[in-house]
């Protein structure tokens, strides 16, 4: 379930493993962002101006991003249809609720 996307220039990879966006197999973002939508668009285009796509702090490249987002979307499919996550997604969607109404 780990897709290889790119290594930074100090030597660390990045790839999209399970539901998020990797740094060196630690999470960074659950999805891609474009940079056009940043709130620091200007900082970005500046520090990287061939990056057109943003996970958590990594630039991605439009080819970057659209293999990160296919692998995404693959990935949660595939545990959207798995029975063995069903008990997962129920005790989260509860956990949710009730930290809303305010119940610990």
């Amino acid at each position: 379930m780990a897709t290889y996307i790119k290594t930074t220039r100090d030597g660390r990879r990045v790839e999209v493993i399970g539901l998020a966006v990797t740094l060196d197999g630690k999470p960074e973002a659950m999805d891609v962002s474009d940079v056009l939508s940043h709130p620091r668009k200007l900082q970005i285009q500046h520090a990287a101006p061939e990056a057109t796509h943003v996970a958590g702090r990594i630039t991605l490249t439009a080819e970057e991003a659209q293999v990160a987002r296919a692998a995404l979307y693959a990935n949660q499919a595939e545990v959207a249809s798995d029975p063995r996550y069903a008990a997962a997604r129920f005790q989260a969607a509860i956990n949710s609720k009730a930290w809303q109404e305010g119940i610990e």
